[in-house]
């Protein structure tokens, strides 16, 4: 996979441009302890709740590309 595709809180699918600023902006903003916190990230229009499923998908594209 060499991108990463979440869906929004519409159902709407949402390409990351640049997945690991991304993944950044979630920790830093969007969990604790490494682990989403359920708050809503809003991105060009589109908003995200930070379930730990949505932090760990990120998470696991990182590490695996």
């Amino acid at each position: 996979m060499t991108t990463l595709i979440i869906i929004d809180n519409s159902g709407r699918e949402y390409e990351v441009k640049d997945p690991q600023i991304f993944f950044d902006h979630l920790i830093d903003y969007h969990s604790n302890n490494n682990v989403g916190d359920h708050s809503t990230h809003e991105e060009n229009g589109y908003y995200f709740t930070v379930t730990e499923e949505l932090f760990k998908k990120v998470e696991n594209f990182i590490k695996n590309r």
